[in-house]
């Protein structure tokens, strides 16, 4: 699980918006129009624009469901 204080700082790189913590799995941005998710692997956010590009048509409750 990630840290508080690592999560309040973390923001989405593409839009710059917060993101939040779904599942203990995935940090989903909050801005509506940008709906990237960004996996978490081996308790490491993995925040690349292209990796929460591929999961931009997925719902955040469907991301929840899955894995990383």
């Amino acid at each position: 699980m990630l840290n508080e204080e690592l999560l309040a700082i973390l923001a989405c790189p593409a839009c710059k918006s917060k993101v939040e913590l779904v599942a203990d799995r995935w940090l989903v941005c909050q801005n509506a129009e940008c709906r990237r998710k960004y996996p978490i692997r081996d308790e490491i956010p993995i925040m690349l624009v292209e990796e929460g590009t591929k999961y931009i048509d997925v719902s955040p409750e469907d991301i929840a469901g899955m894995e990383p």
